[in-house]
């Protein structure tokens, strides 16, 4: 990620909600997708929960640990990978 944005890594903001909901299997991508677009609508990055310690490497990386923040979120992007295979990655863009 840090060699595709390069020196805007500070500009993106990276979430995982599975530490918030567990695995729910075939309807994760569904709820991923929920939370994006309420981030998009209510302007609001969902939180990585129980981030205390990222791991090397991801310094300058927005991980954004343990709680929600308010930011300008204009798009997304939704990565789903699953149990044997089952890949899905979403964009979607405020209109």
């Amino acid at each position: 990620v840090k060699r595709l944005f390069g020196d805007d890594i500070g500009g993106a903001s990276m979430s995982s909600t599975k530490s918030a909901i567990g695995h729910l299997l075939g309807g994760a991508g569904a709820v991923e997708s929920i939370f994006c677009i309420l981030a998009i609508r209510d302007q609001i990055v969902p939180p990585t929960l129980n981030l205390h310690n990222p791991d090397e490497g991801t310094e300058g990386v927005d991980l954004v640990p343990l709680k929600a923040r308010e930011r300008k979120v204009d798009a997304v992007l939704n990565n789903s990978f699953g149990f044997g295979g089952t890949n899905a990655s979403l964009i979607m863009k405020r209109v």
